[in-house]
């Protein structure tokens, strides 16, 4: 098996929220030491000097090489393997949804909806999160439950409302395809059966693993391009840390590492945050995790709206002013919201550059999909095992 040379692994640190905000007066006024008994450049050029040390104690890079996956080497036949898959319509029941279906590669990860469309066109309750840097993220889906890309990967292809398979249907798809399973042999050497379905989830986590977006221009500011930020997006970043939304959203994804309530200070309304959907709650059981939801990172947040895990909210600006009244309890002016969002968009980074793959022709005995025009009900008339992202 060859390791992947030009992705070597890299392991990243990361940086764990906290719930008191990471930026304060405190931390600007320990930059400006830290730039004391050197020359003093002109007023301009020292505050962005102590903006950039003040943002470095909070925020990472993106790294440009592929970080390392826990107990599963990355390697080029399993990413390989793994990009396949991820474009694999037949793992689906209906031989019409994959993987790139909600989370397209061209679209920032995500869909660019509220909620996703599933198997016989059920709409789907939550937001798609993007794949783009999921592998930094603490944990995966908005409440958290699965706790790696590997274990992410088996909810979608299995859940009634997404791709609605079963593992069986998946092996005996792949199986069937002389081209897969000496894949798979490949990517899995010494294994006597090496096509099974934790494979399947093996090879796609390795896959996630590569769609990093380094370079995004705060990256450059953060590792020391002192002009790549306009005055408007360095204001928007002061504002940032200073208001406490560097808080939740830390370390090298802005966010993805910890859970909070949904409406700390003032709960939004029911058309931003319905009810019914409970968030962590469903996980854990526990009273206090009700509307807790993991601090969404905030990469690429310029090409993934409409926003929250409703995906009721198209505007970044309006995002901000919701995220200032309900977790802040501070009404932010339009002027602070636009630098705040023009600080966002410079975390959009350099997309991976994914070829799409040709996919093996399916043989005799591959399973046929399964034509479905309508939503399954049950009696009372509602869509039958409703999923969560």
């Amino acid at each position: 098996m060859r390791p992947i040379n030009h992705l070597r692994p890299f392991v990243v640190s990361l940086f764990l929220a906290t719930v008191v905000p990471c930026a304060t007066v405190a931390t600007l006024e320990r930059a400006r030491a830290a730039e004391g008994g050197k020359q003093q450049p002109t007023p301009l050029d020292s505050d962005t000097v102590e903006l950039r040390a003040a943002a470095n104690e909070v925020f990472q890079a993106i790294p440009a090489l592929v970080p390392t996956v826990k107990d599963n080497p990355v390697t080029r036949e399993k990413v390989e393997l793994g990009r396949m898959l991820w474009f694999e319509w037949r793992l689906s029941a209906s031989g019409v949804i994959s993987c790139n279906s909600c989370h397209s590669l061209a679209a920032g990860g995500s869909d660019n909806v509220e909620t996703s469309i599933g198997h016989g066109w059920q709409k789907r309750p939550r937001n798609a999160p993007t794949v783009f840097n999921a592998v930094f993220n603490a944990a995966q889906f908005w409440d958290g439950r699965a706790e790696d890309l590997r274990s992410q990967a088996r909810g979608p292809i299995q859940a009634a409302v997404e791709m609605a398979s079963t593992p069986e249907y998946v092996i005996g798809v792949l199986s069937s395809i002389p081209e897969y399973r000496q894949r798979f042999a490949t990517a899995f050497p010494g294994e006597p059966d090496a096509v099974t379905f934790e494979n399947v989830t093996r090879a796609l986590e390795d896959f996630e693993a590569t769609l990093i977006t380094p370079a995004a221009r705060f990256d450059q500011f953060l590792e020391g391009n002192l002009t790549v930020l306009t005055i408007e997006e360095k204001r928007g970043l002061r504002l940032f840390m200073e208001t406490g939304c560097a808080g939740c959203h830390n370390g090298i994804n802005l966010g993805g590492q910890a859970y909070f309530p949904f409406g700390v200070v003032e709960r939004p309304g029911s058309d931003v945050l319905p009810p019914e959907d409970k968030g962590r709650f469903a996980v854990t059981k526990t009273a206090s995790d009700e509307y807790v939801f993991r601090a969404v990172p905030l990469r690429n947040v310029a090409l993934t709206a409409p926003y929250f895990h409703s995906g009721k909210v198209w505007s970044l600006e309006q995002a901000v002013a919701i995220m200032g009244t309900a977790q802040l309890g501070k009404e932010l002016t339009p002027q602070e919201t636009g630098e705040i969002a023009a600080f966002l968009r410079t975390l959009t980074g350099e997309a991976p550059h994914i070829e799409l793959p040709v996919l093996p022709p399916s043989a005799a005995r591959t399973p046929h999909p399964q034509a479905v025009l309508r939503v399954p009900t049950s009696p009372g008339g509602a869509p039958e095992a409703p999923g969560l992202r």
